[in-house]
């Protein structure tokens, strides 16, 4: 990612290496977008808890998606 860039995929870590989210950010100052994960099934206490590479998939796919419509308005 290089500074300046429009849509940020920002990961972070949680307690463990089992858990965190991964956010999509937004340089024209809208709210980010975080996606929770928890690898461990045990801990997936709500029902929008996703394991790290759906975090990521669906962070991915909603940075691409906003690049798009940047790319093409």
């Amino acid at each position: 990612m290089a500074e300046g860039d429009a849509v940020r995929i920002i990961p972070h870590r949680g307690v463990d290496e089992d858990c965190g989210s991964v956010e999509v950010w937004f340089a024209d100052g809208r709210k980010s977008v975080k996606f929770y994960w928890d690898n461990l099934v045990s801990r997936r206490l709500s029902g929008n808890m996703l394991t790290r590479e759906q975090a990521t998939e669906k962070a991915t796919a909603l940075a691409r998606a906003e690049i798009d419509k940047l790319d093409n308005p």
